[in-house]
């Protein structure tokens, strides 16, 4: 049995300092053909898929840093030309798009890349985004969710509303389409009227993979219905495992089967010859951390403005995460972190770096696989969300050096059995709801 394993890529790494190590290319962040290295490398080593983050706001300090440059259906449109089978992954926001155009973006995207493309659906937290969409501040969070069921819904219709073998190109009969399997969809919601069908046909792969990275309660009753995979951010087993079971439990009131849904922790491996390499390779980061921008980062996520506050004194009080209108799972994550193990402030931000709450890990390549086989096997994943805290090296040596124990070990593929994204997770392709039989293409 194996696992999968997926490449969460951001400017030239996850750390939030990066883009200062001598290790980096600054101007990388600049530069597509940057981006389209990263998914060859990612191809190389037999990768289910690369993936992109979005924001739709420039950021809390952009003298400091700020987290996106490009819109990543657009960047990721470019990686297809120079890839052939690695899965390209892209985030869109539910709260600020319409159904139809996104479903057109993500269907043209998949046509690109002969099936590749997968969603990243998130409902935006941030409320700086809001200001750039005419709003005076987010909606709430269970409204956001709500709009994005009904989103989703809409998306999926659209996606169907050609059949698989819709497309007839009878030139002699000058029949370019089937009329009786292109369909309306007719939808009136309490958010949406669209009427459809979408002016993309389907691709090979049916319709895009739905990844989705919310782990509040109506973030996981979203994904038990929705998603195929989760993104995730567990710091312990025995927290992933308990994540891993409670969503899994989920889905059979969906009429959805376990392994209808892949889940993805994240992981930021620094890699090294030794631990003792690693961890002092770690610290080079850590050592460039802008604390203003750090707080800031802070503020924004645990909603409590800390640009003011001693770094060298615990967290002041928080608000419980019922009263949380932006990321509440993140909220818990960085404020039990914060209490369990008794961390300054200067001390979280420090932890914070290099993932945001995501699970760092500084080591050998061995002990890397090591760490990812003791999840596994554990039951806590059915593959990770590896987010290199710098780039390229840090995938480079991910690729190079920890995907090869892994093959040795039988726990990852050696070759790419599928052409799709689908199918590289397993699923293969997308039923169609007006097709009583569908069309076996391109698993």
């Amino acid at each position: 049995m194996t696992f999968h394993l997926n490449a969460f890529l951001m400017g030239v790494g996850h750390h939030e300092a990066a883009w200062r190590h001598p290790r980096t290319t600054a101007t990388d962040v600049l530069d597509v053909a940057h981006f389209q290295n990263l998914g060859r490398i990612a191809e190389r080593g037999k990768l289910d898929s690369i993936f992109f983050a979005d924001g739709l706001a420039a950021g809390p300090r952009i003298e400091r840093n700020t987290l996106t440059i490009f819109e990543p259906i657009t960047l990721l449109s470019a990686i297809a030309a120079v890839t052939d089978r690695v899965g390209l992954i892209a985030t869109a926001s539910t709260s600020y798009n319409e159904p139809f155009n996104l479903a057109r973006k993500f269907a043209s995207l998949d046509h690109i890349s002969g099936g590749r493309a997968g969603w990243n659906i998130v409902t935006s937290a941030n409320a700086e985004e809001a200001f750039n969409f005419g709003l005076d501040a987010r909606p709430e969070h269970a409204k956001r969710y709500e709009r994005a069921g009904e989103f989703v819904d809409v998306a999926l219709a659209l996606w169907d509303s050609w059949e698989d073998d819709a497309i007839v190109l009878d030139e002699e009969a000058g029949r370019f389409a089937d009329p009786t399997k292109v369909h309306a969809i007719d939808h009136e919601g309490e958010r949406f009227r669209v009427r459809g069908p979408l002016n993309s046909p389907r691709s090979v792969q049916g319709r895009p993979l739905l990844v989705q990275a919310g782990s509040s309660e109506a973030g996981k009753e979203f994904a038990a219905q929705h998603a195929e995979a989760v993104f995730t951010a567990q710091r312990t087993v025995e927290e992933g495992v308990a994540f891993y079971r409670d969503l899994k439990s989920r889905l059979a009131k969906y009429g959805r089967a376990e392994h209808d849904l892949k889940v993805l922790p994240g992981l930021v491996p620094f890699i090294a010859e030794t631990q003792e390499a690693a961890r002092a390779l770690e610290q080079e980061f850590t050592d460039l951390i802008s604390p203003d921008y750090a707080l800031r980062q802070l503020s924004t996520l645990l909603g409590v403005d800390l640009t003011e506050h001693a770094l060298d004194a615990p967290l002041p009080p928080l608000p419980s995460e019922s009263q949380i209108e932006g990321g509440k799972s993140r909220f818990t994550l960085v404020k039990e972190l914060a209490e369990n193990e008794q961390l300054t402030v200067r001390e979280l931000i420090g932890k914070l770096g290099g993932g945001r709450g995501h699970r760092t890990f500084a080591g050998t390549p061995e002990q890397v696989a090591d760490e990812l086989q003791t999840w596994f096997e554990a039951g806590a994943a059915d593959g990770f969300n590896i987010m290199p805290p710098y780039l390229p090296g840090g995938l480079e040596d991910f690729v190079d050096q920890v995907v090869p124990i892994l093959q040795e070990r039988g726990l990852f593929r050696t070759d790419y059995e599928s052409s799709t994204l689908r199918g590289h997770y397993g699923l293969g392709h997308a039923e169609n709801r007006h097709t009583a039989h569908p069309v076996a293409v391109g698993a």
